[in-house]
């Protein structure tokens, strides 16, 4: 028996009653590489508009090895158990090659998978981050409609995945170890510079004097970036995701610093730029897809990059015959 085929409305409905399978659904239109799809997406998102943006938008990443689903299954059972709604999406523009499956992003979150407060969407399978990131934003969209009042956003691949989550949250989260060698120089300048608190995870019995190291070692790097207007500082802190500990008191610091965002109206001005950054890159895509479609374009493009290759043109001269060949 084929599926039901649902209206807009019903789409609507459906998803704001928490309805599981109709929001995966809905997801998956906003996945879909089909123009019909697409649009039908849109068009439940556009309906489903006035009641979005009230939900909490956590990232999370870190070196792999981290913990990262354990750490995340803990803290969302955590949050469960103060009463919220959480929802776990993953961005990782590597899914299409490692062929990652819905089973695999499930079973790393056993506590999570099995709650009925909780719900795990794994990356949308594609090799392009922006379409992964675009598809991920729709996604954060249709769930608090849906009334998960929580969004945890996970880097699943690394480079440059850490800056895409951070442009899509509230509250950027770097999960670390100690003891993995040299951690300043293996972690880059940039991720350190985008988070809002180091958290040092598998700071378990044992091993307190390489986490009191490390915690030092990382509030003293935090130290020599410059203050963000309207943020805290950055703090480190210290939990073991595996046995439960200090995931209570990292919540309690996230709180606070949403408080105290939301107070000096940075939290604001950052959805805000949040909004204007996603316009101006649909629009980019947009123009990117609809120019690499032109006939023209398509049937010109093998030729130009032949004549590049062979240094007959410069890169430049390439480039500019076709934006020509587009604009006329």
């Amino acid at each position: 028996m084929g599926r039901k085929i649902l209206s807009v409305d019903q789409y609507a409905d459906e998803i704001r009653s928490g309805n599981r399978f109709v929001l995966s659904q809905a997801i998956t239109l906003a996945e879909s590489s089909l123009e019909g799809n697409q649009k039908l997406a849109q068009e439940i998102i556009n309906l489903l508009l006035p009641h979005t943006g009230y939900s909490l938008r956590l990232g999370v990443t870190g070196v792999p090895g981290v913990g990262k689903s354990t750490f995340i299954d803990q803290l969302g059972m955590t949050l469960i158990d103060e009463g919220h709604k959480v929802a776990v999406l993953s961005v990782d523009p590597s899914s299409q090659q490692s062929k990652g499956s819905i089973l695999g992003d499930k079973t790393r979150m056993q506590q999570l998978s099995q709650h009925p407060k909780a719900y795990i969407r794994p990356s949308a399978t594609g090799n392009h981050l922006g379409g992964v990131a675009q598809k991920t934003r729709e996604a954060i969209l249709l769930c608090e409609a849906a009334s998960y009042d929580i969004i945890i956003i996970e880097t699943v691949g690394v480079g440059q995945s850490e800056t895409v989550v951070r442009h899509m949250t509230d509250f950027f989260l770097l999960l670390m170890i100690s003891g993995a060698g040299d951690e300043l120089q293996g972690m880059k300048r940039g991720i350190m510079e985008m988070a809002d608190t180091i958290a040092i995870n598998k700071a378990d019995s044992g091993n307190e004097k390489a986490v009191q190291q490390a915690q030092k070692n990382y509030q003293h790097a935090l130290h020599l970036f410059p203050p963000v207007l309207g943020k805290p500082s950055p703090e480190v802190l210290t939990c073991s995701a595996l046995n439960n500990q200090g995931l209570q008191e990292i919540w309690i610091y996230i709180q606070q610093f949403i408080t105290d965002i939301k107070a000096s109206g940075y939290f604001q001005q950052q959805r805000q730029q949040q909004q204007r950054s996603w316009m101006m890159e649909l629009i980019q895509q947009k123009l990117s897809q609809e120019f690499f479609q032109q006939p023209a374009i398509r049937k010109t493009l093998p030729h130009v990059e032949q004549a590049i290759l062979q240094s007959k043109i410069t890169a430049r001269e390439g480039a500019e015959q076709l934006l020509n060949m587009y604009r006329y």
